[in-house]
């Protein structure tokens, strides 16, 4: 085990790896099942009924992650992470399970909402526990994984929901969640130590619930209307004002609040407001449209679940592309409004053709319209959340991160409602005109051959063909409103303020680029997260110490001054435990330690190494000097004007100093020619 400077100790080697593992398996259940529904819909729906409620089985999973994961960030700060984290996999299991058990479509989507609760918990804590257990120097690396995991969860989703359809049961596509579950739980349990410090919060409660209130109160207004009730009825015009009050509580409450869920003042600022808006018009067509496309390939085309899942393909891959490919060229260019303002046309452009397909479209021609779709997506989505980082104070850059982030997700609850209603209110109107004509069979149930696209076989062909035909328009017209919305974007995308790219902007998440979660970190954390992704990007362990070594004076090889600052940090350290802690023999390491000794840096003391007033100096001159390099990732920051920052570049200044990872790295082997040396 590593100890970080507040004394806590940290996992290494194996034990490190299995936690990591385990929190990986945790955050790719959780992802999967944003997307894993989407290729199993037609098949539910089909067994339980319910096609008017369709879209309620991914928006409840959608709105009660979205909505408690900021609970979720906060409650493992103040109570602990470890069992949180367990509490949330148990939620997330029974949630899971219950699914599976599911009778009809009122107690998926109820169960579904139970998931969401614990999934919700999953992403947000697994991000949280990474920090606790991973040295600073490699958090970026880690979790940078993390976000990967998003991205294999975005291709993998919907084929393995197909898979499982087609070979299993749909019932499977909830129940393989349990035996991971509870391995991760294992896991855990064994494995991963508690964290004992922790951070106090005014936690907003009621500003939370404000929120699923008018999410819920819009969302059914806008799946009911003109389904199950008139537009002008009682009923909506009641959910439309009901959910006006709630908006208007909520932002009552967040005023008010030590610490709000959002707080108002962020839609103070243009380029936040602006980039929510943009988000949620991204989350409305890319959840909308990984909902709907397999029902279209399902029942129009004919393809198996799974075969719909590979049909997807190109949509994700194309996201994907363009997501990374956009993030590393900012990097490189310090540019950014460019991609928000060419992809946003393309995810129009990609709608209104997706808008065109029919039963006779090719493969082909489908496939291309879809990776077009995922690129002008993949354009977007990392963007905005740049974007909005460069505009805000420090104080305010976790909120809208998380903020931004945020709306992508209730955009999703929207656009898969609003799509859900567009196609239920044109399938029952185009079907009634295929009725009229008398030429169905007696008890043909239209809606059944969603899920079982065989039944249209037992049409006579020209009924066939026109039920197809009907199917394919319904879902024409969903992506024909779904073009009039992406040209939003397309407006606000050209007022969008591009502002001078901060450093701390080149350490992007790719997760928050895969239409994960909603991130929830605090300021501190974020600039946390960019940091060590930064300083994974400096020089080399060798080159980093004799360059601090020529900045503060100080004219020792790298390998003694990572020496010293190790042993400045433990103040007392036996010979045998740094060259464990250097991952090389004693005699390797020894010729180093006696440069430090022979310039009184360090003292033999009965076995051990023990630093000097002198030593203490020289260290701190190097802890400085690291510390004015970090300083330079944070310009336009003024680290100097908030202690917390101030905080932090001293502190990762001596985490990152006399480093576990970097020890080997700055004892190169001497040359011997084939030939043991033990460098006495």
């Amino acid at each position: 085990m590593t100890t970080k400077e507040d004394g806590r100790s940290m996992p290494q080697g194996r034990d490190l790896y299995v936690i990591l593992g385990a929190l990986m398996l945790a955050m790719l259940l959780a992802a999967l099942d944003q997307t894993i529904v989407s290729t199993a819909l037609p098949t539910i729906v089909s067994d339980l009924g319910g096609l008017n409620h369709l879209s309620w089985v991914v928006t409840a999973y959608l709105l009660s992650s979205t909505a408690s994961t900021p609970l979720w960030g906060k409650l493992g700060d103040q109570y602990g992470r470890k069992r949180l984290f367990q509490t949330s996999i148990v939620i997330f299991l029974i949630g899971s399970a219950l699914c599976g058990v599911a009778q009809d479509m009122t107690q998926l989507i109820a169960f579904r909402a139970v998931q969401g609760l614990g999934g919700g918990g999953l992403m947000v804590l697994v991000v949280a526990i990474v920090g606790d257990v991973v040295p600073v120097r490699e958090r970026g690396r880690y979790q940078g994984l993390f976000g990967a995991v998003f991205g294999v969860s975005s291709v993998c989703g919907p084929l393995l929901g197909g898979w499982f359809v087609d070979n299993l049961s749909w019932r499977w596509v909830f129940y393989i969640n349990i035996p991971i579950g509870i391995l991760t739980l294992i896991v855990i349990a064994a494995v991963l130590h508690a964290v004992s410090v922790r951070e106090q919060h005014k936690i907003d409660y009621l500003g939370t619930l404000l929120i699923v209130g008018w999410a819920v109160g819009l969302v059914l207004m806008t799946t009911w209307g003109g389904t199950e009730y008139a537009w002008t009825s009682p009923q909506i015009i009641g959910l439309g004002a009901g959910s006006l009050v709630l908006i208007a509580l909520w932002i009552y409450v967040e005023l008010r609040a030590t610490e709000p869920v959002m707080p108002p003042r962020l839609f103070t600022e243009a380029v936040f407001s602006q980039g929510s808006a943009i988000s949620f018009v991204i989350g409305f067509a890319m959840f909308g449209a990984m909902t709907f496309i397999p029902i279209f390939l399902q029942v129009v085309h004919g393809v198996s679940p799974t075969m719909s899942g590979v049909h997807l393909l190109p949509m994700m891959l194309g996201m994907l592309v363009a997501s990374i490919g956009s993030g590393q060229l900012i990097s490189g260019t310090g540019r950014y409004k460019i991609y928000p303002v060419v992809g946003t046309p393309i995810v129009a452009l990609g709608m209104w053709l997706c808008a065109g397909m029919d039963e006779t479209t090719s493969t082909l021609s489908m496939s291309l319209r879809f990776a077009l779709l995922g690129f002008g997506l993949g354009l977007v989505m990392q963007v905005l959340v740049i974007a909005v980082q460069n505009a805000v104070p420090y104080q305010d850059l976790g909120s809208a991160t998380s903020g931004v982030t945020f709306f992508r997700q209730i955009g999703g609850s929207f656009g898969v409602a609003v799509f859900g209603s567009v196609f239920a209110n044109q399938l029952a109107s185009n079907m009634e005109a295929v009725a009229r004509k008398g030429e169905l069979p007696p008890g043909f149930d239209p809606s059944a051959a969603e899920g079982d696209p065989g039944l249209l076989d037992q049409l006579p062909p020209k009924v066939r063909a026109d039920v197809l035909h009907v199917y394919a328009e319904s879902i024409q017209t969903v992506f024909l409103w779904a073009v009039p919305v992406a040209l939003v974007a397309v407006v606000l995308t050209w007022f969008l303020r591009e502002v001078p790219l901060r450093a701390t902007a080149g350490a992007q998440d790719y997760g928050e680029g895969f239409g994960g979660a909603p991130t929830v970190r605090s300021s501190r954390h974020e600039i946390e997260r960019a940091l060590s992704v930064l300083m994974r990007k400096d020089a080399r362990a060798m080159e980093l110490y004799e360059r601090l070594g020529a900045i503060s004076g100080v004219n020792l090889p790298a390998g003694s001054m990572w020496a010293l600052c190790r042993i400045a940090k433990d103040g007392t350290v036996s010979g045998a435990e740094l060259a464990e802690r250097a991952g090389v023999p004693v005699e390797r390491g020894r010729p180093y330690v006696d440069r430090l000794v022979n310039a009184g840096f360090v003292v033999r003391r009965e076995g051990d190494l023990v630093v000097t007033d002198s030593g203490q100096a020289v260290a701190g001159r190097l802890f400085e000097a690291r510390r004015e390099g970090l300083a330079e990732h944070l310009a336009g920051w003024s680290p100097d004007e908030h202690p917390e920052l101030a905080e932090i570049l001293t502190r990762l200044s001596r985490e990152s100093l006399g480093d576990d990872a970097d020890a080997e790295a700055v004892q190169p082997r001497p040359r011997s020619h084939g030939v043991a040396s033990r460098e006495m």
